[in-house]
């Protein structure tokens, strides 16, 4: 275990088979030194820095019908919204004025908010503000669409794969398409986003293989950013029940990411916050450097409910966080935190 341990921490690479032993024979020692490796990674890299974001949630209609997530289309007790061009202006100025300069718009897949509608809020924001950052985390769409939007000013684009097991994948994701998933990851990055990509642990019928295949598939696409997060049941769901995804598992991830990614910007996902009182803390112990905060609007945050009990952090609650951090010596960072040397580049995905 140490010889793969050092290799990981030396040349940010495993073989899927030092993988899987990895996974299979981690012990609490084991563990606890590889968080370590990774806590020092970041050091490296980045430096002792947090960095923020500010997370707008537009809207929370959803045509997909994704078996996890409280805002899937079958879901009649959701009470749906959508932000105006001028909501979402408002809310993003609140933002500005406490020094935010990444804006992450968040939602459903809705086809309601068409290229056209996107562009010129795009546009708007980039006008008024010159100097953020906007990522945009809004689901599948068209590399047509997508190009139009990086044109409009838009930085970044988060997509989770969620699983890159594509058995799993089809099984969780009715009317939707693996290949087309990863098509869309590719598209983002040949266009010029800084993208992001992430998976979900704790998903039903996942494995060290299923474990594997995402950190491989992590390693091929080089995405500038990874959420990782623990499966939260949501009663509304086909999964309701289902034992939510271990805390622990999710660290180890968030470790093993951060060493075969040095250089990705991986968060303390909101999830791993609600499960864990101390969920910042861990995670930036095992690797992660980004938090996200709150901004959309008080009606509007309770109704974006992908799942149950979501731990909500607002923007105004800076001073929280720069103590929460302080504690494992790290310090926020409200620049734009762009990736190091992120380029475009392809591999075989």
């Amino acid at each position: 275990m140490r010889e793969i341990l050092e290799k990981l921490y030396l040349k940010n690479s495993l073989t899927r088979e030092e993988l899987l032993y990895l996974l299979g024979n981690l012990m609490e020692n084991d563990r606890d030194k590889l968080y370590r490796l990774a806590y020092n990674t970041t050091l490296r890299t980045y430096g002792n820095r947090i960095f923020v974001r500010g997370l707008l949630e537009f809207t929370n209609y959803c045509k997909n019908n994704c078996n996890y997530c409280g805002l899937r289309r079958d879901n009649k007790k959701v009470e749906r919204y959508r932000l105006s061009k001028e909501e979402i202006l408002v809310s993003l100025e609140e933002g500005n004025k406490l020094g935010y300069k990444t804006f992450v718009l968040q939602g459903g897949e809705d086809p309601y908010y068409t290229d056209e509608i996107l562009v010129d809020i795009i546009k708007s924001i980039k006008n008024r503000y010159k100097d953020v950052a906007v990522t945009l985390s809004i689901g599948e769409r068209s590399r047509e669409s997508y190009e139009k939007l990086y044109n409009a000013g838009a930085d970044r684009f988060l997509l989770r794969h969620e699983t890159a097991t594509k058995k799993l994948y089809d099984s969780l994701h009715e009317g939707m398409s693996f290949e087309h998933r990863i098509k869309c990851l590719i598209n983002l990055k040949e266009i010029g986003y800084q993208v992001g990509a992430g998976f979900i642990v704790g998903l039903p019928g996942e494995t060290n293989e299923t474990l594997a295949d995402n950190l491989l598939f992590l390693k091929r696409l080089e995405p500038a950013m990874v959420g990782i997060g623990p499966l939260i049941s949501h009663p509304d769901t086909p999964l309701r029940g289902f034992e939510n995804g271990s805390i622990e598992t999710t660290l180890t991830m968030i470790s093993l990411t951060r060493l075969l990614l040095p250089n990705a910007l991986i968060p303390a996902t909101t999830a791993l916050n609600t499960l864990s009182s101390e969920g910042l803390e861990k995670g930036i112990l095992a690797g992660a450097n980004v938090v996200m905060l709150n901004l959309s609007p008080i009606e509007a945050r309770k109704k974006y409910e992908i799942y149950k009990g979501k731990e909500i952090t607002d923007i105004h609650q800076l001073k929280k966080i720069e103590e929460r951090v302080k504690k494992v010596s790290f310090k926020v960072d409200m620049g734009r935190g762009d990736h190091i040397n992120y380029n475009g580049r392809i591999k075989d995905v």
